[in-house]
C-alpha cells in the first residue's frame, strides 16, 4: 500500500526532534512492506530529500528569507508576534494545495493521510480532486480548541471536512467527543505511544532508607502542563516526605517555576531538553511520574499524555489529572492514579498514597505496563492504522461510534 502523510512540519535532519512518535509510526509501516512518503512544507527554501529512508516531498510557499511559518515553534506563536507571519496561511495552504495536487498527479498513492485537518484538509481535498483517493483525516484535540473557541468562523470548515473525508479519527476518546460537539460523524480513536523502547524487564521500585522520593516531570514550562501545582502539592508534602522533582523540558515559564520552588522550599531540578541517554536514565532513577496538566486560560488541555506512557514502558507508577486524553490512559487506581486539574492537596494526597505504599505503587507499576502492552503498543496501533487504510480503501463503511 501506497501512503501519504501531510504535515506541518517534519524533520529537516536527524538532529530535528520533531514528532518523534510519527516517525516511528511511518518507520514500522515501511518495515511492514508499505511504501510511505512525507509531504511537508519547506523551511528557508529546502528542497525534497530523504530522512532516514522516508522520501520527503517539500513544497515552497513563500520567499526563502522568511520560508519559517513552521517547525522550529508552532505556527500560533509565530503569527502572535509577527504581521508577516500572520499573512502566511493564506499562501501556506494554497501553494500546499497546488504542489499535493501535482504530486498526486504524477503518483499514484492508496491513502492520503491528513494529519492537523485545521487547515490541512484542504491539501486532502486538492489531492482527491488531482486523483481519486480515500483521505484520511487525524485531529489531535487543540485545533479543535482553537476553532471553538477563538476561530469559531471555522466550524463549517470542520464539519465539510470530516463529512467527505473517508474516515475520521481521534487520538483520545476526549478529542473523538469535541468532533461530535462540532459533527455527528463516526469517529476512530487510535492514539499514538512512545518512542521509547523502555525498560525491558519489571524492576524494583524500593528506595534505600533515607534517599528522597524522586518525582519525574516531563513537558514543556507552560501553564498547561500545570508543574507549578507539582510545586505547590510538595511544599504541602514538606515535613511528611523528603521528595525532589526533576523537571525535564524547556519554555517561558521557566523563571516564574523557579521562583515558586524557592518560596515553597521546594528541591526542583530544572533540566533543560535532554539527550535520550540522559532521558533513559532518569527514569531509571525515579519513583515516580507527575503530569499534572490543566485546562489553561486559553480553554486548551492535555491531548494525550505520552509522557505517561513513557512511564508505564519503564515500569514507574504514574499519576495525571483528570483531563483532556490522560483518563485514556490511566484507570485510575489500577494502572495509575488520576487527579483532579489544578489541585495541591488531592495531587500531595496522590504521591503521598504512592509513597507510603512500596506494594501498592509496584501493583500501580505492573498494570500501567500491562496497560500499555494492550492498549498502546506500537503492534496494536500499527494494525488499527492498517486495518483503518484498508477499510477506507476498500470504500467500507466507518463505524458507528469510536473505539479505544
Amino acid at each position: 500500500m501506497r501512503i501519504l502523510h501531510l504535515v506541518t512540519a517534519f524533520p529537516r535532519d536527524e538532529r530535528d526532534i520533531i514528532a518523534p512518535w510519527l516517525i516511528e509510526l511511518i518507520k514500522r509501516q515501511r518495515a511492514a512492506g508499505h511504501d510511505v512518503q512525507v509531504f511537508a512544507p519547506a523551511y528557508h527554501g529546502s528542497a525534497s530529500h530523504q530522512f532516514a529512508g522516508i522520501p520527503v516531498h517539500r513544497f515552497r510557499y513563500f520567499f526563502s528569507r522568511w520560508e519559517s511559518l513552521t517547525h522550529d515553534e508552532s505556527a500560533a506563536d509565530r503569527m502572535s508576534r509577527s504581521l508577516l507571519f500572520r499573512m502566511m496561511p493564506a499562501p501556506f495552504v494554497l501553494a500546499g494545495m497546488a504542489a499535493v495536487w501535482r504530486l498526486c498527479r504524477r503518483e499514484r498513492y492508496d491513502v492520503i493521510h491528513v494529519h492537523w485537518p485545521v487547515p490541512l484538509a484542504l491539501w486532502g481535498w486538492a489531492a482527491r480532486r488531482a486523483r481519486r483517493v480515500p483521505v484520511v483525516l487525524t485531529f489531535y484535540g487543540i485545533e479543535l480548541r482553537w476553532v471553538k473557541r477563538s476561530l469559531t468562523f471555522l466550524k463549517g470548515f470542520v464539519r465539510w471536512a470530516c463529512r467527505w473525508a473517508d474516515r475520521v479519527v481521534a487520538i483520545s476518546s476526549e478529542t473523538a467527543r469535541e468532533i461530535r460537539d462540532l459533527v455527528d460523524v463516526p469517529v476512530d480513536v487510535i492514539p499514538y505511544t512512545t518512542p521509547f523502547p523502555g525498560h525491558p524487564e519489571p524492576r524494583a521500585l524500593a528506595r534505600r532508607d533515607g534517599t528522597p522520593l524522586t518525582i519525574l516531570f516531563i513537558g514543556r514550562l507552560i501553564e498547561l502542563k500545570g508543574l507549578a501545582h507539582l510545586i505547590e502539592a510538595a511544599g504541602l508534602l514538606r515535613g511528611k516526605l523528603n521528595a525532589r522533582i526533576v523537571a525535564i523540558g524547556i519554555g517561558p515559564e521557566r523563571q516564574r517555576l523557579e521562583a515558586l520552588a524557592r518560596d515553597r522550599q521546594v528541591n526542583v531540578d530544572f533540566r533543560n531538553k535532554v539527550p535520550d541517554a540522559e532521558l533513559h536514565q532518569a527514569f531509571l532513577t525515579s519513583d515516580l511520574l507527575v503530569l499534572p496538566s490543566i485546562i489553561d486560560a486559553r480553554g486548551d488541555t492535555e491531548g494525550l499524555g505520552v509522557a505517561l506512557l513513557d512511564a508505564m514502558s519503564y515500569g514507574i507508577p504514574a499519576i495525571g489529572t483528570n483531563v483532556g486524553g490522560i483518563p485514556d490512559i490511566i484507570e485510575n487506581g489500577v494502572s495509575g492514579l488520576l487527579v483532579p486539574p489544578a489541585d495541591p492537596r488531592a495531587l500531595a494526597s496522590a504521591i503521598e498514597r504512592v509513597a507510603s505504599d512500596p506494594a501498592y505503587a509496584q501493583r500501580l507499576a505492573d498494570a500501567g505496563r500491562e496497560r500499555l502492552r494492550t492498549h498502546f503498543s506500537w503492534d496494536v496501533i500499527t494494525k488499527r492504522w492498517d486495518a483503518v487504510y484498508r477499510a477506507a480503501s476498500a470504500g467500507l463503511p466507518a463505524p458507528s461510534s469510536s473505539r479505544n
